[in-house]
């Protein structure tokens, strides 16, 4: 997939890339180096092309759970990258290094961010809604206005000093709890 002249692709070298308000839909850039990257403003879903049989073909399993991720960045190096506004919800993050990212008013939610790297990342008014946790550093992340209700975090999820997850509507679990992925329930 080629956009703005880069190639998207796992393990793509996307260091510097500006990639304002491009659609993303269906990339996979799981270990892609997108560090110092402009992503901000970008989509990942085109929900009116997404084929009937991806649905159909999917199992059931909690509505808690229901993510549908087109866009995989697991491993991904976003860090200091420029995401405001960007749209990842579903978004596979999966040990993806976020350090010092603006995420300011991204929509996270139901993203996995299990084991992420949020050090410093600006999640000023980001929308994490349903959002995995589970594993995240998020120290000195500044999460004011960030709406958490719902996500999941446990004990081995590090918050900024001072910050009550439980207050902000997070539910903590004692034990590491598997997050089902989309692709894991394909016929």
């Amino acid at each position: 997939m080629e956009v703005n002249g880069y190639t998207i692709e796992p393990g793509a070298n996307l260091k510097g890339a500006n990639l304002d308000g491009a659609n993303l839909s269906g990339a996979d850039l799981s270990g892609a180096d997108l560090t110092g990257a402009n992503l901000s403003s970008v989509s990942y879903y085109d929900f009116a092309n997404m084929p009937d049989s991806v649905m159909e073909n999917m199992l059931p399993f909690p509505a808690e759970y229901e993510i549908v991720t087109t866009a995989d960045l697991s491993g991904a190096n976003l860090i200091e990258a420029n995401l405001s506004g960007a749209d990842l919800s579903g978004t596979d993050l999966i040990e993806a290094n976020l350090s010092g990212a603006n995420l300011r008013g991204a929509n996270l939610a139901r993203a996995c961010l299990r084991g992420a790297n949020l050090k410093g990342a600006n999640l000023e008014g980001a929308y994490l809604r349903g959002a995995d946790l589970q594993e995240a550093n998020l120290t000195g992340a500044n999460l004011e206005g960030a709406n958490l209700e719902g996500a999941k975090a446990n004990e081995d999820t590090t918050w900024p000093e001072g910050f009550d997850p439980e207050a902000a509507g997070v539910t903590v679990r004692p034990v590491t709890f598997p997050m089902p992925r989309a692709d894991q329930y394909w016929l």
